[in-house]
C-alpha cells in the first residue's frame, strides 16, 4: 500500500472504535432513548480470586490443572475476539485495510504492541508478533546468519521445536549445533551448577545459546538473569559480529513468573501468548533487543512496515539495519485473534502480575508438598520456587504417566504427560483453580499410589 493510500485511509475511514461499531451494530439503527438503555453489569472485581475464576468458561465438574497446555479465554479476550469478528464480518475489507494500515489512531498492530510492551518492559518497535511459539522460534533461528565455523548451543533438556529449529537453521546455513546437559541429577540441581554448566560450555566458536526459562518436561526454572550475565562476561572483547546471542524461549515463564523480560538479560525472548499468558489461541510474540534485530534477516515478507513494501516498488532492497516489524510474518492472518491480544496482556496486568505469580507459586507449591509426603510418589519438578513456577511433573510407582492420567481423569481431574523421550506425569495450577482442587487431585493420586 502506498503511503497516499495510507494517508486517505486515514483521513477518509472513521476510526475502529466509533465507525467499526456502528457499521456492526447498523448505522441506521436509532439510538435506544436513555430511558430504555440497558444498564451495564458491574465490572468484575479482579482483586478476588473467585470472581477471576468467574471470569472463565470452564466446565466446573472437572478439576483443569493442564490449562498451561492451551489456555481457556477469559471474558475480556472472549470478547474483544468476538468484537472484532462481527466488524471484520460487518465491513471486512474497510475494516482490516483501516486496522492494518491506517496512520496511529486506527493501526491495531501498533496497539496491541503498545500493550505488550507494558508488561513486558522495553518499547513496542521491539517487538514482533507471531502465531505460536515455534514459528518464532523458526523465525529467528532461520533469521540470523549462522555460517560454517559457528555453533548454536543449546541443552538436552529443550522442547522437540527449539530443537528442530535450531537443527534446520543449521542445516541450511553450515553451521553445527551442540547439546549440552545441565545437570545430572534433577534432586541435585543448583543455579550455580546450571550457570557453570553453561559457562563451561562456551567456545570462540559459539554464536547462540538457545535454553528454556521453564522445562515443560520437568518444571525446572533456569536463572536467565545469571545465565545471561556469564553470557556477556564471555562476550566481553568479541566483536560485535562474534557476539553470542541469547535466545529464550519463554513460553511456561511468561504469564506465570512476575519477571520483567526486557531486563533479563537475553537478546530474543520467544513465546505463544495462549498459554499462561490466557490469550488468543494461535498468537505469539518475539521480544528481542535492537542489536539482535539489526543481526536479523526476514523468513517471511511482513505486512507490518511499510518499508520493504516501498523498497519493492522502487526494485530495490530496504535499506538495513532489519527490525522486528520486518520479522512479523505477513500474509493474512486471523485478524480477530491476533488484535485481541492486547486483552489478554490488560487483563494480566489488571489483575497484578505479582499478585498472579504469587498465586501460581502458592498453588504449585502446595501441589509439589503434598506429593513429596508420598511415598510411591516420585517427584521431578524442584520444591524451590526459585527453581521451579507453574508445571509439576511426577511418577506414581508402579504406573505408566499415562496410565496416571487415564486413571485421575477417570476421577474428573485434567492431567497430562511430558512429551519427551522419558514421559512423566505433570500437573499445573494456575489462576483458574483453587487450593480445595490441588487437595482433590493429592487425595485422587493417593488413591492411586495406595490401591
Amino acid at each position: 500500500m502506498s503511503v497516499n493510500r495510507r494517508r486517505f485511509l486515514v483521513g477518509a475511514g472513521a476510526s475502529l472504535v466509533a465507525g467499526g461499531l456502528a457499521v456492526a451494530r447498523g448505522a441506521s439503527s436509532p439510538a435506544l432513548p436513555p430511558a430504555a438503555a440497558p444498564v451495564a453489569p458491574a465490572p468484575p472485581d479482579l482483586q478476588d480470586w473467585a470472581q477471576v475464576r468467574d471470569q472463565f468458561e470452564l466446565t466446573r465438574d472437572l478439576v483443569h490443572l493442564s490449562t498451561f497446555f492451551i489456555a481457556p479465554h477469559p471474558r475480556p479476550v472472549r470478547e474483544a475476539i468476538d468484537r472484532y469478528r462481527r466488524l471484520i464480518d460487518a465491513d471486512p475489507f474497510g475494516v482490516v485495510e483501516r486496522g492494518l494500515f491506517g496512520g496511529p489512531q486506527e493501526n491495531i498492530p501498533a496497539k496491541v504492541k503498545g500493550e505488550i510492551a507494558a508488561y513486558l518492559g522495553g518499547s513496542p518497535e521491539e517487538i514482533a508478533l507471531t502465531g505460536n511459539t515455534t514459528t518464532g522460534l523458526a523465525l529467528v533461528y532461520h533469521g540470523l546468519a549462522f555460517g560454517p565455523g559457528q555453533e548454536i548451543l543449546t541443552t538436552l533438556h529443550d522442547h522437540y521445536s527449539h530443537h528442530e529449529s535450531i537443527r534446520l537453521a543449521a542445516e541450511r546455513s553450515g553451521a553445527t549445533s551442540r547439546k549440552i546437559g545441565l545437570f545430572d541429577r534433577i534432586d541435585a540441581i543448583s543455579e550455580d551448577l546450571i550457570v557453570d554448566r553453561i559457562r563451561r560450555a562456551l567456545t570462540p566458536r559459539t554464536r547462540a545459546v538457545g535454553i528454556t526459562w521453564v522445562h515443560s518436561s520437568t518444571g525446572l526454572k533456569l536463572p536467565i538473569r545469571r545465565i545471561a550475565a556469564a553470557i556477556s562476561e564471555a562476550n566481553a572483547g568479541r566483536d560485535e559480529a562474534d557476539r553470542i546471542l541469547l535466545i529464550v524461549d519463554g513460553v511456561h515463564g511468561l504469564g506465570a513468573v512476575d519477571e520483567t523480560v526486557a531486563e533479563m538479560g537475553c537478546d530474543f525472548f520467544i513465546s505463544g501468548t495462549h498459554k499462561w499468558m490466557l490469550g488468543p489461541r494461535g498468537t505469539g510474540i518475539i521480544w528481542g533487543r535492537q542489536a539482535g534485530w539489526s543481526r536479523m534477516r526476514p523468513t517471511i515478507p511482513t505486512f507490518d512496515s511499510l518499508d520493504p513494501y516501498e523498497a519493492w516498488k522502487r526494485g530495490e532492497s530496504p535499506a538495513p539495519p532489519a527490525r522486528a516489524a520486518w520479522i512479523s510474518p505477513g500474509g493474512f492472518h486471523a485478524y480477530e485473534h491476533q488484535w485481541a491480544v492486547e486483552s489478554a496482556f490488560r487483563f494480566h496486568r489488571q489483575i497484578g502480575r505479582k499478585r498472579i505469580a504469587d498465586r501460581i507459586r502458592l498453588l504449585n507449591d502446595q501441589c509439589k508438598e503434598g506429593l513429596a509426603r508420598l511415598p510411591q510418589v516420585k517427584l521431578y519438578t524442584p520444591r524451590d520456587s526459585r527453581l521451579s513456577a507453574g508445571i509439576v511433573c511426577f511418577d506414581v510407582e508402579g504406573m505408566k504417566p499415562e496410565q496416571v492420567v487415564h486413571r485421575l481423569l477417570d476421577r474428573r481431574i485434567v492431567a497430562s504427560t511430558t512429551p519427551y523421550g522419558n514421559p512423566y506425569a505433570r500437573a499445573s495450577g494456575s489462576i483458574v483453580n483453587t487450593p480445595e482442587e490441588i487437595d482433590t487431585f493429592l487425595r485422587a493420586v493417593r488413591a492411586l499410589a495406595t490401591s
